[in-house]
This record gives C-alpha cells, structure tokens and sequence, in this order.
C-alpha cells in the first residue's frame, strides 16, 4: 500500500510537470506582457524600490538556507558543526524506509533533511543516534540534539523533556486478526473484554488504558514484538496510529487488518521533536519548521508517505 501511495503521488508530479511545459509552450512572447519593471517602480516611489530591495534580499536569503541567529556556527550543539539526530533502533516504514535513516526516504528523515537544510547544514553533517523508544522520551541528559520517532506531546512529557511545535498529528487505528472478538464493534464498551497489549512508553498504551478503559494491558518492549504477540494470539488487539496500521497491514503483518478508526486522544497533541529539558535550540527549529509548514513541504511528505485508502469502521464512543 505504501509503495502504491508513492506512485501515485509521482504520478501527480509527472502531470503538473506536463501541465507546466504546456503552459510554458503557450505562454506570450516577454514583450507582450505588461510588467512593472525595478526601474519604474524606483522612478515612481523611491520607498516602494526600498521595500523591493529588502524583499528581494530577504527571498535570497531564503532560498540560500539558514535563519538569521540560527546559523550552524550559531547554534548550541552537542557536536560543533553538526546535527545529532535521535531516532528509534530500528526504524520503520512509512517513517523512514529501509531501516535506514541517513537514506532520507520516508516522512521523517525527510523532514530532518529539509529542516537542516533551511538551518544551513549540508547533508552529511546529520548525523543519527538509534535507541528505544523509552530512553529517548527519558528525563535527562541527551546525547542528541533532538529526537523524532512519532514522538506524541504531552503534558506529562513536558515536565521532563521540551518539546517542538507540533508537526503532525495522526488519527489512531485497531489492529487485530480477522478472528478476533474485536471485529465488528462500534464503541468501546464492546471492546473492554478484549486481551490488549501495546509497546511500553507510548501514547497507543495511554489510549488503550485511558480512553477504552481496558485493564491489564499487556506491555512489550516494542512495536515489532507487539505485532508478534499479535500474530501468535497472545492478544486479542492493540491500537497504533493509522499510517503505522496502513503500512503495517500492507507489509509487515498482512495477516491482520485495520479493525477500525478510533477518536483522537485529548491529551494527545500530535507529534513533535523532542529536545532535553532547557535546550536553547528549540526556538530555532521551530522558526525551521514554521518554513516547511508555510511552504507545504510537510503536507507534501504526508501526501506522499502517510495518507491511504482505508474503508473500515470508526469508533466514536
């Protein structure tokens, strides 16, 4: 499903590039099309020619990278020059593809590599640190500069750890066998007798346990042992986000389905980077992620790794 998303979504590229040449075929000769030029605007309102300078500045300075007082040499970093990057060990799909983040194919390695970008480092300067899910939301001392991994912000969380604005949030999905006493619900009553089980340290286990209500909750280290737990019938469901369920399904575990969607969690803000407790680098990549926010990279990336064709059941009590 992942890979078929993908396509598609070059495939739209591919149109608007033919959509473009075409234009640019019909387009009128230069000197048909009426244009005030620098110069007029400069003969007419001398102020007007200044603000069209600094814009003019001001859109090379952007499209050159790098955010005034946020310049490499300028930043706090755990390493001078370079952008420690923490992340799961390993890393999965639709996220980052391949198991390897320095690959930058998925949502969020692609993100890093943009973001680094507009903060001026070249590619190479990235550099990741893999580790569980649970020492990276630990309190602390970080030996990264941020951390992304599907990272949900919480209060709970903000008292230890500070956190990036909020780049994503996901809707939530039921993950179980097609056998399992789950299928075929519609509230959460008839899912408070089910065997659940969730990775420890994240927001799925919070949501099972807070917003179902169920008890004893199975816990595992993590998610590729929760699948499994899933797959030998130790239990009966658990709860991811929906692009995890989407690729999940598709590739990893295709013997279970996407039982349902379920509500967004209110304590539950969505995802954003993760950074030790008093980092002074936080208001720098957020003013990195304002720009792919307002430029729509983030959108496209979500269009292309994260969005898919589910038709199932939505649980909304």
């Amino acid at each position: 499903m992942v890979r078929s998303l993908r396509v598609r979504s070059l495939a739209v590229m591919l149109a608007a590039a033919l959509v473009l040449a075409a234009c640019g075929e019909e387009s009128p000769d230069a000197e048909d099309v009426d244009v005030e030029t620098e110069d007029e605007v400069t003969d007419d309102d001398p102020d007007a020619a200044d603000e069209t300078d600094e814009a003019t500045e001001d859109e090379s300075a952007a499209a050159a990278g790098g955010i005034e007082g946020c310049a490499p040499d300028d930043l706090a970093l755990l390493n001078a020059g370079q952008l420690t990057v923490g992340t799961g060990d390993p890393v999965f799909p639709p996220w980052m593809l391949d198991d390897d983040p320095a690959g930058g194919e998925g949502f969020e390695n692609g993100i890093v590599y943009e973001l680094a970008s507009v903060l001026g480092f070249d590619d190479e300067d990235v550099v990741w640190v893999g580790q569980s899910f649970e020492e990276t939301i630990a309190p602390g001392a970080k030996d990264f500069d941020f951390a992304i991994q599907q990272i949900s912000v919480t209060e709970e969380r903000q008292e230890i750890v500070d956190f990036s604005q909020v780049y994503y949030q996901p809707d939530k999905a039921l993950l179980a066998l097609p056998d399992s006493g789950v299928v075929g619900a519609t509230t959460f009553e008839e899912l408070l007798d089910a065997e659940w089980g969730a990775t420890i340290g994240t927001t799925d286990l919070d949501y099972i346990e807070d917003i179902i209500g169920a008890d004893d909750v199975a816990v595992f280290d993590d998610q590729a042992t929760t699948f499994q737990a899933l797959l030998g019938g130790n239990i009966d469901a658990t709860v991811v986000s929906f692009p995890t369920a989407l690729f999940a399904t598709a590739a990893q575990i295709p013997e279970a389905d996407i039982v349902a969607s379920l509500p967004a969690d209110p304590n539950d803000a969505g995802h954003g980077l993760l950074f030790e407790q008093g980092n002074e680098l936080v208001g720098c990549v957020d003013q990195a992620l304002d720009v792919l926010i307002a430029d729509g990279f983030i959108d496209a990336l979500i269009e292309e790794f994260l969005i898919g064709d589910a038709d199932v059941v939505e649980i909304t009590e």
